[in-house]
């Protein structure tokens, strides 16, 4: 995520147990009050968290395995991010569940509610971290940001505070089993490595001429 010097944060740790849901957006309510944060999209939030959550909590994983979250906001609220960790294997998806069925609507959800989101391998440790990110109405909006695994050859990525075209991309494989990018630009310059899972922030070619 990009860094802002107005940026508030707080990390904790939630039981297995129902009861997490409702005490996470207890704690998201509380720090954004504490942070005196008027975030226009408080209500979308605690669905959002409430949602991550309860999937987290649905992982197959021991007992003893506790959910990690963290709340990010900046801009005195008006951009907020939301981030649950669990050591459960997998990516989750979308799904579309029919009428009848009782379950399944979570993500899709998450997906209506904030303005984007996405799953990372945790850089330390087993497990995931799924992330949601939401703006408040009339707030501006940042530079896309994508996995560097799905850059493409003809994107602009930006690297080092400049806009650089993307010749190649191609993926590595760590020592440790982990997946890297390596990013070839057209200037010249050095490649990019990155995990597989890092943002990077995007643009097409004309959109970073016009500017």
């Amino acid at each position: 995520m990009t860094e802002h010097s107005d940026l508030r944060e707080a990390g904790f740790r939630l039981v297995r147990s129902p009861s997490s849901v409702p005490e996470a957006r207890a704690i998201l309510r509380a720090k954004l009050g504490e942070w005196r944060a008027g975030h226009g999209a408080l209500a979308d939030a605690e669905l959002v968290l409430s949602e991550l959550v309860t999937n987290a909590l649905r992982v197959p994983v021991p007992g003893d395995r506790q959910v990690g979250v963290r709340i990010a906001c900046w801009e005195n609220g008006a951009r907020l991010r939301l981030e649950v960790s669990d050591a459960g294997p997998g990516r989750p998806q979308v799904r579309r569940p029919r009428e009848t069925d009782a379950a399944g609507r979570g993500l899709l959800l998450v997906a209506a509610l904030a303005h984007r989101w996405g799953v990372e391998e945790r850089p330390a440790g087993i497990g995931k971290t799924v992330w949601a990110e939401l703006w408040a109405a009339g707030s501006a909006l940042p530079e896309p940001e994508i996995a560097a695994r799905a850059v493409l050859p003809g994107q602009c990525v930006r690297a080092w505070g400049a806009w650089h075209t993307v010749r190649a991309v191609r993926r590595e494989r760590y020592a440790s089993g982990g997946l890297g990018v390596v990013i070839t630009l057209d200037d010249g310059g050095p490649a990019l490595r990155l995990h597989a899972a890092e943002p990077v922030t995007v643009r097409t070619a004309g959109a970073v001429a016009a500017s």
